[in-house]
Order: structure tokens, then C-alpha cells, then sequence
């Protein structure tokens, strides 16, 4: 599977108790344009909702800033994307040397992605296996083999850590999700060194997806790391980045990626969130 064109929708509903006077929030919901991704079209429904802008962040994540100045017990957020995807067309890594990828001028340039968050500071334990990797391997090798190491610690439990959840947390409890998995991982390269991102976008759950045929989905994390271009790797499946994978930002961490964010102005005491992920390929 090479070049494939996916039809992705993510439906959010938040429901409150109460009724919200105003909402200011932030989308980050729209697949990137890349080498090797293509977004063709891409819708944003709001309801309800007001203005909308759109702009490109730091991190080169598209962002819609949206309100909702009505009252309001529910917000309905409704992002249709169709995008086309070939990662044959990703750039190689040009260096697989540490003295490269330690480079002073490495370090200045990706200066924030060796920079450890609170969410991805990994334990002793983690961080010592990480160094005696690297120091028998090469920065791609090393970099697999961390992620392989995360993978075959931690067992995939959904429900069992929550976005704030820390990487040592996870580590501790041997137990996670995809985000658990990507901030242990970039925190691991980060700490032999290596330049460090996660990745924030979508994966198609068939390994071999038919065309026409409608999956439900959800949100997907993994990791990049810096080679003269970027790397991408899939610790949660252990597995290569491919064509079943749309990315739709990158940053530090998950708090530099959520696809929804926001502040609420009333007599807020709980909102319930719903999310539906739908994910079809057409060609």
C-alpha cells in the first residue's frame, strides 16, 4: 500500500450540567501538509459557534480558534478531512551517527526537543536502559530498539492513564495508551541525546484497508526523532510509520497537540465529552 486517499471524521460533543455563558477554544483537527501528505479538503462545523480563525502555530500545527458567545449546554465540534497519504515520499534520514546528531548546531536547531517536560521526564530505570542501547548502537538502531523496549514494558490499556498523566507515571504502573507510549519514548531519545517530537494525527485500524469501507478510529500519538530529516516510528504497534498513518501536528508533548482546548465562562461543574472517529478509504 502506497499512495491512498482516506476520508477522516472526528466528531467531539461536550455536554454540561450547566448552561456555559461563553466558550473560546482551539481546534488542532486539520491533517498537515507534507512531502508526503496531501489534505484536499478540509471542513470545520461548530454549533454553536461564531468566527473562526485559522493559523499555523509554532510547531507548525493548523490551529482554528473558534467562540461560542451564545448560551449553551452542548458544543458540537464536527472536523471532515480528505487527505492523501504515500510515505514512500518521505525523506530519507541523511545522517546515523552520533557526532552528527549531537552536534552543537543539532542541539541549538532542535534545542526544544531535547528539552525534557514534565510530561516526558522518564525514570532512572528507563533513562539507564536507554543509555546502554545507545552507546552499542547507532542513532536509528538505538532509536528503534528504545521504542521496542517502551513497547514491550508497557501493556495497551485504554482508560487506564488520562491526558496529564506522566510518562513515569506510566512507567510505574506498566500500563498506558498511545500518548503514554510516545512521551516515554521521546523522553528516552531525548535523554541519550536525540532529538525528539511527538506526533499527534490518526491511524487507520486495518492493516490492509478496503476501499470504501467505513472503520471507526480514534486519535493516535507516536514519535519522531531528528537524522538530518525526521523519523517516524509507532511504539504502541512497535511498527514503521506508514501510508494508515495521517499527521496532523507535532510538538514537546501532548499539551502542545490536543485537538481540542479551551476556557468556559458560567456555572461549569461537569462536562461529559463524546468522541466518534471515522476513518474511510476511497482510493
Amino acid at each position: 500500500m502506497t499512495r491512498v486517499r482516506y476520508r477522516i471524521t472526528h466528531a467531539s460533543r461536550y455536554a454540561y450540567d450547566d448552561a456555559v455563558a461563553v466558550s473560546y477554544n482551539e481546534a488542532r483537527l486539520t491533517p498537515m501538509r507534507l512531502s508526503w501528505q496531501t489534505p484536499l479538503e478540509t471542513a470545520l462545523l461548530i454549533e454553536p459557534g461564531t468566527w473562526q480563525h485559522h493559523y499555523q502555530d509554532y510547531w507548525g500545527t493548523e490551529v482554528c480558534v473558534f467562540e461560542a458567545t451564545t448560551a449553551h449546554r452542548t458544543l458540537d465540534v464536527h472536523a471532515t478531512s480528505l487527505v492523501e497519504v504515500d510515505a514512500s515520499l518521505r525523506p530519507a534520514p541523511t545522517v546515523d551517527d552520533w557526532a552528527a546528531v549531537r552536534d552543537p548546531a543539532v542541539a541549538d536547531r532542535w534545542c526544544e526537543y531535547l528539552a525534557s517536560t514534565p510530561l516526558t521526564a522518564v525514570p532512572r530505570e528507563l533513562a539507564d536502559r536507554a543509555a546502554r542501547i545507545a552507546s552499542r548502537s547507532r542513532p536509528g538502531d538505538a532509536a528503534r530498539e528504545i521504542s521496542r523496549c517502551v513497547h514491550d514494558a508497557l501493556t495497551y490499556e485504554p482508560g487506564s492513564t488520562q491526558v496529564h498523566t506522566s510518562a513515569a507515571e506510566a512507567w510505574r504502573d506498566k500500563r498506558g495508551v498511545c500518548q503514554d507510549y510516545a512521551h516515554l519514548v521521546v523522553g528516552a531519545l531525548r535523554h541519550v541525546g536525540l532529538p525528539a517530537r511527538y506526533v499527534s494525527g490518526y491511524l487507520h485500524p486495518a492493516a490492509e484497508p478496503a476501499v470504501g469501507q467505513t472503520h471507526r478510529g480514534e486519535s493516535h500519538a507516536w514519535v519522531e526523532w531528528w537524522q538530518g530529516e525526521w523519523v517516524a516510528f509507532d511504539p504502541t504497534n512497535a511498527a514503521e510509520v506508514g501510508s494508515r498513518h495521517v499527521m496532523v501536528g507535532a510538538g514537546r508533548d501532548y499539551a502542545d497537540v490536543p485537538p481540542i482546548k479551551g476556557i468556559v465562562a458560567g456555572e461549569l461543574s461537569t462536562a461529559d465529552l463524546e468522541i466518534a472517529v471515522e476513518l474511510t478509504r476511497l482510493a
